[in-house]
This record gives C-alpha cells, structure tokens and sequence, in this order.
C-alpha cells in the first residue's frame, strides 16, 4: 500500500509535537480522521521506522521519548599478563 505524504507527515507533526503523546490506533484514527487499514498502514511503516513505537498495553509512542530500546551488550576484554619462566 502506497501511503499517502501527507497522512505521514500528519501524524509524525503530532507525535513531534507532543512529546510523551501515547495512542492506541483507534484515537489516532479519531485524530487525524483516517480509516483502520490506513492507520494500520501509517503505524506500522513507523514502527518499521523506528520512529515509533508500541507499548505492551497497544499504544504507540515515539521511540526517542524515553522507552528503552535494546542495546548489544559490550564485552569486557581483560589482558592477563603471564610471567614466562626463564
């Protein structure tokens, strides 16, 4: 499904706009008076993004407003230095 740039900008204007906002598909097709495939659509070409995404609870947030993300773990490497007997 091509989606429509202007939708997209329209619902990524709203979440830039206030921070912290979460909605569940159905109050964001109440706020931008779109239907269910096309919010369905929107919500998921921004989550495939990153620029949002979804809670436990079904909402949809902005994924730079403080929901942790995964992070690779970083390996601690230490140097032993053995003593060589002459």
């Amino acid at each position: 499904m091509t989606l429509p740039q202007d939708i997209v900008e329209r619902v990524r204007s709203e979440y830039l706009e206030m921070p912290g906002m979460r909605l569940t598909p159905r109050q964001l097709q109440r706020l931008c008076g779109i239907g269910p495939s096309l919010c369905n659509a929107v919500l998921e070409s921004m989550v495939a993004a990153r620029f949002l995404t979804v809670r436990p609870d079904g909402t949809y947030v902005r994924a730079s407003d403080g929901v942790p993300q995964p992070q690779m773990a970083k390996a601690v490497i230490r140097h032993q230095r053995h003593a060589v007997a002459s």
